[in-house]
């Protein structure tokens, strides 16, 4: 590790990056389909329909495999957490990306509802699909994560300043520390505390 790398630094989870967008993605998704329903457009609703499930399922696929050697790689060479780092809340890593893509996604609605026009629902499934994508791959990550028996954490300084890509070329390597740290799950899900009894 080098030199510099041995100061305490903020951590925010890997997971809790990668699916911060699936929820936002997902909802707006599905009310620019809803929209799009009630707008007969250039080919029809049937058309598309279908037009939006093939989308969908196409951005299922390349959001959720995408960069999976990267983080791959990041996380077989992650270093131990150092006892003086701040682990970020998964709260802050939230609200950090959403802060940081509401102009993106904002726009992103817009021309999903705008494509309706043309043909209705597909731009729609699309952003759901995208979503989607996104919570898989934080899923996928959890299991990685309960498979090492390590959750993976990356520097927030290299982080984009939108709050995203923790697998950016900025980012040299991930640090990772027991299962128990911090408030959030594997794969990024809120902790759920034990119900005492």
């Amino acid at each position: 590790m080098a030199r510099g790398d041995r100061r305490a630094q903020g951590l925010a989870r890997v997971a809790v990056v990668v699916r911060a967008g699936a929820a936002p993605l997902w909802w707006l998704g599905v009310c620019a389909a809803g929209v799009g329903l009630l707008i007969p457009g250039l080919t029809g609703r049937r058309i598309g329909v279908m037009a939006g499930a093939a989308l969908f399922i196409v951005a299922v696929a390349v959001v959720s495999y995408s960069r999976r050697k990267r983080y791959t790689t990041l996380g077989r060479a992650a270093a131990r957490a150092g006892k003086h780092d701040v682990l970020q809340d998964r709260a802050v890593s939230v609200r950090n990306w959403r802060r940081g893509h509401r102009w993106w996604l904002l726009l992103a609605w817009l021309v999903a509802l705008a494509s309706s026009f043309a043909v209705p629902v597909a731009g729609g499934m699309l952003l759901a699909g995208c979503g989607t994508g996104l919570r898989l791959k934080a899923a996928w990550l959890g299991r990685r994560e309960l498979a090492e028996d390590a959750l993976l954490w990356v520097r927030v300084d290299w982080l984009a300043a939108n709050g995203g890509r923790p697998a950016g070329k900025v980012v040299k390597a991930y640090r990772s520390t027991g299962i128990a740290a911090g408030d959030a799950a594997p794969g990024g899900s809120r902790r759920r505390t034990a119900a005492l009894v």
